[in-house]
Formats: structure tokens, sequence, C-alpha cells
């Protein structure tokens, strides 16, 4: 019989590329979402890629009296995190609904993963944790600096509630995997990062530009110590990190795990400036890009990229695509968005 794992945000940019990369393994997958940053058609382009259509609730997860109801209702083998909210500079103007969500959130799921006993829990964790790290590559041993955002701290909290509660209680066993910057779209176009409003992130924000939807494309500062001025961070495309989340839900079902706790760094390695980025669209999709350079935004750090070795040995992954399959493969979603 399938392995039933349940997606929390699985609707979402990064929750429905692993919905895909975990039914072409096999897996059963439930999802739920609130819809508040995603699409419920979502659900449809799953299933035309995949074949099958996973099974949908919306509801957001600090409603408890829902959340009850389908762990009554359901048996999982396998739980992946990834409900929260995400943007940076909003966390910095809306701290206490990114302190509610994220963490509310996560208590209300391990609450009843403890009470019918759900042992595997994956949390979609971030490379905002480490802060603005004194040393590069980041490591999974780089201890955590002050957070730079509400939203980095959020997940600071959820990797040391994940920390405390595997060390109390002897069935939860938890891995999270700390993102670098998720770029790029399945290369079916089916499904792709799909920012509600204006975007936080700079990916959608230069093929918005690029396909005339937005007049010229802001770049946060460009007086950083970085060899061309603007912030450095290492991409990753979203279809290696999907793929990165069915190792790790694997690992736990097949009891590889060497702690109840355990944490990866998931990148590619490489940093990339905001200008590197830019110009790597343009040149691969022969579509030019303008742009104007603004202030700094409150919240992002100078410069992170990974040392991604234990994830390469110890989880048996590595990021297969590069940035110029990243930018291609988003501005074919946004094409396909516009057509």
């Amino acid at each position: 019989m399938a392995k039933r794992i349940l997606l929390t945000g699985g609707t979402g940019y990064i929750g429905s590329h692993t919905a895909v990369e975990l039914i072409h393994q096999g897996y059963e997958v439930i999802i739920v979402d609130d819809l508040s940053n995603s699409e419920h058609r979502t659900i449809e382009s799953i299933e035309k890629i995949t074949g099958t259509k996973p099974e949908f609730h919306q509801f957001d997860l600090r409603n408890s009296p829902s959340l009850e109801k389908l762990f009554k209702d359901n048996k999982f083998d396998g739980i992946i995190h990834f409900a929260a909210k995400k943007a940076v500079g909003e966390s910095v103007e809306k701290p206490l609904l990114y302190y509610d969500v994220n963490l509310n959130s996560m208590l209300n799921l391990l609450k009843l993963m403890e009470l019918h006993k759900v042992s595997n829990l994956v949390f979609s964790s971030s490379c905002t944790v480490y802060g603005q790290p004194s040393q590069l590559p980041v490591t999974e041993d780089t201890p955590f600096a002050l957070a730079e955002s509400p939203y980095g701290h959020t997940k600071q909290i959820g990797e040391d509630i994940l920390n405390h509660t595997t060390r109390t209680n002897g069935q939860l066993q938890a891995l999270s995997l700390r993102y670098f910057n998720p770029v790029g779209a399945h290369p079916s176009a089916l499904i792709g990062e799909l920012p509600v409003g204006v975007p936080a992130n700079l990916v959608p924000f230069i093929t918005q530009t690029a396909a005339g939807l937005r007049s010229e494309l802001k770049v946060y500062g460009n007086d950083y110590n970085t060899p061309d001025g603007t912030a450095i961070r290492d991409y990753i495309h979203v279809v290696d990190l999907a793929k990165a989340h069915v190792r790790a839900i694997e690992r736990m079902l097949n009891h590889e795990q060497k702690k109840s706790y355990e944490y990866f760094n998931i990148g590619t390695g490489k940093g990339s400036s905001v200008l590197e980025v830019i110009q790597a669209f343009e040149k691969i999709n022969h579509t030019k890009v303008p742009y104007e350079v603004v202030d700094r935004r409150a919240g992002d750090i100078v410069r992170i990229y990974a040392d991604t070795t234990r994830a390469n040995h110890e989880l048996n992954w590595k990021a297969q695509l590069n940035l110029d399959d990243m930018m291609k493969s988003a501005w074919k979603w946004q094409k396909t968005l516009i057509s």
C-alpha cells in the first residue's frame, strides 16, 4: 500500500512541486492549504502533470477543529510542513501576523501528531536561520546569528521547538530542510511561483517586468560589500528542492536518521548577485529587463550561500539544475500565465 504523506501548504510554490515529485515516486499525497497565497487550480495542474489528483482540504492550520477532524479521519505515514507566511519584508511590517501564523500552525500540528502517534515530520525551514553569517559558505554547524527579520526568527523558533520536542517525545522524529532561494518552475509550465499582489521575491518580479506587467524591477541596494554592490544569494531550482523533500521523507520512512532531529542545507553551493540573476535571465531568454536601483530593504542580509556537503553525502541529494535552467523555466511559466 502506498505511503500517505500530508503536505501542509501543499498548493503553494514549493509544496505543489513536492506533491508532483512524491506522486511520481508512488506516494499518496493529501494536501491542506488555506489558499491565502495560492490557488485551487493548482490541484488540477498537479493532476495534469501526474495523472493523479491529490486529496485536498481547505482550511487554516490554526483552525484546530478542522485539523483535529483531518487527523481523526486519516492515517499519515509522514508530514511535510510548508504552511507559513514567507515574505521577509512583510514580516518586518507585520511581525505579530508572522509569529501567529508560523508558530501556532506548527504547535497545533505537533500536538496532533503526538496525540495520533504520527512519527515523521519534514519542516520547511530557511537559510534565514543563520542571520548574517560571519563565514561563508554556511555549513549546518554555523551558529545562528541574530535573525534579520521576524520571518527568519519564526524559522529559528520552529527549529528550536522541533529540537526540544523530539528530545522528550521518543516517537517523534523531525528533519529540517534549510532552503536557500528557490526559483524556476516545473518544465511543464503547469505549476510555478504565483505570488499574490506585488512579488516579494526577485525572480517573479523579473518575469513580470519582462512581460510588461510592471514598468521596471526594483533592485534593493547597490552599495553592499559585494563585487557588483548587490546582494548575493544561493538560488536553487524548485524541482531540485522538491526532490530533496522526497529524499528527506524516504530517509525517515527507511529509518536512516542518525538522530531524532536532523537538519540539512538545501542549495547549490554557489552565490549569485541580483545583477547576475538579471543578466542570466536576459541572456538565456533574449529579453531585456528594465530596472531601477532603490534603497536597501529592511530585513535583507548582504550575502549567503550554502555548503551542501552534508546533504550531498548524508541525504544522498545534490542540485542538478543551474541558473540558466532556473531562468528559462521561470520565463516559460510567466508566458503561460499571460497567454
